[in-house]
């Protein structure tokens, strides 16, 4: 079906030079020359890509954070929580930023500072966890203040950084294997 579609589209041009009576040969050379040029052109869209290293690259605003993709496909990124720092896992699919109960204690975070439990959906289940506010959270240059946190020793070791961060910036994406975090306004 392509093809029959591509020669629809070459039917167009190739009758308007017909009409217009000029040489075989000159009609050809054109025709060539038209290929040519949408090929290349064709060539470069579909493998932009690939090309990304021939040209520079935009400048990102001085505080955007660019984290690349893992080995085991996960972003990871180095936090500092109240001036200590954890590698964190990077996850849209966490609504709340989760700490493990030792990443708390060398934060210095309150851990009683809601007298009462919550009982939170993980993708391992329902575990009870503390709430905990965080009072700086640093991703490279960007800062937030005041992140709430949940705290479970049924997290393990496993530091996590959840939608309730990511919404508080400007923007994030992911471009060609890289977590793009831009600072909030």
């Amino acid at each position: 079906m392509d093809f029959v579609y591509y020669g629809l589209v070459l039917i167009l041009p190739l009758s308007a030079m017909m009409a217009r009576r000029i040489p075989i040969g000159r009609t050809l050379r054109m025709a060539l020359i038209w290929i040519a040029i949408f090929g290349t052109a064709y060539i470069v869209i579909a493998q932009r890509d690939r090309l990304t290293g021939w040209w520079p690259k935009q400048s990102a605003p001085q505080a955007t954070v660019r984290i690349p993709v893992g080995s085991d496909g996960h972003y990871w990124a180095m936090v500092r929580i109240n001036g200590t720092e954890r590698r964190m896992l990077v996850d849209s699919g966490a609504t709340t930023t989760a700490l493990s109960v030792v990443t708390a204690r060398a934060a210095g975070l309150d851990l009683k500072e809601s007298p009462f439990g919550s009982l939170i959906e993980t993708a391992n289940g329902r575990v009870t966890a503390d709430h905990t506010t965080i009072a700086k959270l640093a991703i490279g240059p960007i800062t937030l203040d005041d992140v709430g946190a949940d705290v479970s020793p049924a997290f393990g070791d496993q530091d996590i950084i959840g939608m309730n961060v990511l919404s508080r910036l400007r923007g994030w994406r992911v471009e060609q294997g890289v977590l793009v975090l831009n600072p909030p306004d």
